[in-house]
């Protein structure tokens, strides 16, 4: 059919001395002639392996060509080509013959084609990473709470669903990036992203498939006298296998998002040329970094909508016991995922005019000494499951590739460990309530963690760094991040709770230990099942208003708040009648919240302006053949020693700093109050210990690089194993290692 016309010939690539390449074609035609030699009304040798088919007539409005280049012509049209009809127009075919227009198998409508270039294919894998973002790192840790009261899950149960993705993940990434790495990458994308849409589809089934939600007992926090506690069932609820249910929506997450995270990344550095390459990655990723972002706003909102829409409660969202609409962002994000799965599908296995970028990059992977990285340079090498052992070897031998795996794992595990722990940090140091601490760990991630990934991207295409300055600059950012967590030495003092930081009459507690029953409160008969903090008019905490000695409730008119009276241990020699208390925390007034939220800021960004550069020395490092494969095994490194346990070590460290346990049932739950300066204590520990790894990782990887040859020009083996890979697959005759 009729293509938009290409009238440039920028992407031909003519010859003065014909290539002959002459043997018998199975496809019959011109079988026999040289591959460069010049067909009637040609004005120069047939363009070489360009993925363009030109019919070389001028336009006359000079429109640019498909692949969105304003290079010149590397050569001009005879005026014969002149008299070729502008109707008839072109094709765009690969050096396979197969055609390079978007569309779906025959069906490629010509007003499809101006999205046909790298900026149409980067915005739909940039809206695929953010809902991939919004959902797995947004909706899932904005509702985990939500699903555990709903479906009586325990806490290391949720964590299961959680971790499925990550293994789902580890599980594909190998089969994926090999295979899809020399496969057709848009396919296995589109896919990908329709898997991604399935699982979220799946996730939010079980709320239309279990009863409306009852809450078991509207028992509130009561007074002194008055209070009331759950009764304890030991009892699994028939609820808690749904978890199997979200266990597998997770698992097609990880499923989906493994080709998005790997072949995306490969087929955007394929398409585009060597210097724009880390700007395009650079934006993928930010955008992968705004979809948490959307996801805990957009999911917060929902929670605030009960989870049985049109059915009314006299609950409010503050009770423990409410369920919010936890499931409508999956279903939003799986219908967008489905759609956006369909332009993905339609793209070709590479761009039209791409050819040319892949023919004029210079290679910068690392030498082997035994040469045995010219492997690589056979056109049938990573085709079949008998060369996946070798492209193992080959990557492992790569001490370069090793250790930026390693530092990239580094760089994981503290990143998963800030944005699991991070809001926790906050709330306990600043004193804040979980959607405070929430709020403000989003104003510091989406400018560092967005800005840090793009910039690093910029960076990196700004002083068109080539590999070994590429590791040079990851190695000035961890230093940059190393200093910068030495404010973790600065800690703010915790809000006095009487009981837990100090006595009921102020004094410090004997020999630690915890003490919430004096003579104040003796009568009360007060129970620890919730813990619903006050803050008395005397500056001082409370367990609860039992634990405070009050006998009567009011309502704040100003800020609803609940406000009790009659507190017989709050101090009322302060404020004469006062004996006070309003629920939530005191208020914290520590002089050094804005240097710890400026430095935190800091961490933050230079461990995100690292990630774009980390990876773009990853893809220059190896071969170009194994780019995606190397892709995947870097994943599976990082996921298994950073993405999967960083949460875990942070986690146990930051718990030896408790001071107060959620009492459920007799067992250990989860931690209410945190020693602050314990917690920055053993925060600082884990994060230079991992920083002085990434540093080490990454001094290694820059002392072990070993570049190709400078004088190899584009055209060469050395500097070209793609361009020449791309003449031998369809001529096989032509031996792997020779020069063209």
């Amino acid at each position: 059919m009729a293509m938009p016309q290409n009238s440039t010939r920028e992407n031909g690539f003519c010859f003065a001395q014909p290539l002959d390449f002459s043997r018998p074609s199975p496809h019959g035609g011109e079988a026999g002639r040289p591959l460069g030699a010049a067909r009637e009304g040609d004005g120069c040798s047939t363009p070489l392996s360009n993925g363009l088919a030109s019919s070389g007539a001028p336009s006359p409005s000079g429109a640019p060509s498909p692949s969105g280049s304003s290079a010149e012509p590397l050569c001009a049209p005879s005026p014969v080509q002149h008299q070729t009809p502008l109707e008839e127009g072109i094709k765009y075919v690969s050096a396979e013959g197969e055609e390079l227009a978007c569309g779906w198998g025959a069906f490629t409508p010509g007003c499809l084609q101006p999205c046909n270039t790298s900026k149409g294919v980067l915005f739909f894998l940039c809206v695929a990473s953010f809902l991939q973002g919004m959902t797995v790192n947004g909706f899932i840790n904005t509702v985990i709470t939500s699903i555990e009261r709903r479906f009586d899950l325990r806490s290391y149960q949720s964590g299961l669903i959680a971790s499925s993705y990550d293994i789902a993940a580890c599980v594909c990434l190998t089969f994926v990036s090999y295979f899809g790495g020399n496969g057709h990458k848009p396919r296995w994308l589109g896919w990908g992203v329709l898997l991604m849409g399935l699982g979220s589809l799946l996730f939010a089934l079980p709320h239309f498939t279990t009863g409306p939600y009852e809450a078991r007992s509207a028992a509130q926090v009561g007074v002194c006298g008055g209070n009331q506690s759950l009764p304890c069932s030991q009892a699994a609820s028939s609820l808690s296998g749904y978890r199997f249910v979200f266990m597998l929506g997770q698992f097609l997450h990880g499923m989906g998002a493994t080709p998005l995270y790997t072949l995306g990344v490969t087929y955007l550095d394929e398409n585009v040329k060597t210097n724009y390459s880390p700007v395009y990655i650079a934006v993928f990723y930010t955008a992968a970094i705004l979809g948490p972002a959307a996801g805990y706003l957009v999911g917060g909102m929902f929670l605030n909508i009960y989870t049985e829409i049109g059915r009314e409660t006299d609950m409010a969202p503050e009770n423990t016991l409410w369920v919010g609409a936890w499931w409508i962002g999956f279903l939003g994000a799986g219908a967008a995922s489905l759609l956006i799965s369909i332009p993905i599908l339609g793209y070709p296995q590479r761009l039209p005019g791409s050819q040319r970028y892949i023919v004029m990059r210079v290679s910068e992977a690392h030498q082997l000494k035994d040469g045995s990285h010219k492997k690589t340079l056979d056109p049938d090498f990573g085709k079949t499951v008998k060369d996946l052992p070798r492209s193992v070897l080959l990557l492992l031998k790569n001490p370069t590739f090793i250790f930026l795996c390693l530092a990239g794992a580094t760089e994981a595990t503290l990143i998963a460990g800030m944005s699991t722990f991070g809001p926790k940090f906050l709330e306990s140091q600043f004193s804040l309530s979980a959607s405070e601490a929430a709020t403000f760990f989003g104003y510091l991630v989406v400018p560092a963690g967005g800005g840090g990934t793009f910039l690093g991207g910029f960076l990196v295409n700004k002083f068109k760094l080539r590999c070994s300055g590429i590791i040079k600059l990851c190695l000035l950012c961890t230093v940059s991040s190393l200093l910068a967590i030495f404010i973790f030495f600065i800690h703010c003092p915790n809000m006095p709770m009487a009981g837990v930081t100090q006595m009921y009459d102020g004094s410090a507690l004997p020999g630690g230990h915890l003490n919430l029953t004096a003579a104040c409160n003796a009568q009360c008969g007060c129970l620890q099942d919730t813990y619903s903090p006050v803050c008395g008019t005397d500056g001082i905490m409370y367990y609860s208003p039992c634990h405070a000695g009050c006998k009567s409730v009011s309502v704040n008119l100003r800020n609803g708040k609940k406000v009790y009276q009659e507190c017989s241990c709050v101090d009322k020699a302060l404020l004469p009648g006062s004996g006070k208390a309003e629920a939530g925390k005191c208020t914290s007034s520590c002089a050094r919240k804005p240097l710890l939220l400026c430095f935190i800021f800091v961490v933050i960004l230079f461990t995100f302006l690292s990630s774009i550069p980390a990876l773009t020395a990853t893809l220059r490092c190896v071969s170009d053949r194994q780019r995606s494969f190397a892709l995947g095994i870097q994943w599976i490194v990082v996921r298994t020693l950073g993405g999967i346990p960083g949460p875990i070590a942070f986690g146990s460290m930051i718990d030896k700093s408790c001071l107060l346990w959620q009492d459920q049932c007799g067992e250990q739950g989860s931690c209410y109050v945190y020693q602050n300066s314990a917690m920055s204590r053993y925060t600082l520990v884990a994060g230079l210990v991992y920083k002085v790894l990434g540093t080490t990782f990454f001094i290694v990887a820059c002392l072990l690089y070993k570049p190709p040859p400078p004088e190899s020009p584009p055209g060469s083996l050395d500097a070209s194993e793609n361009g020449s890979s791309d003449l031998q697959e369809h001529k096989p005759s032509l031996p792997a290692e020779e020069d063209i």
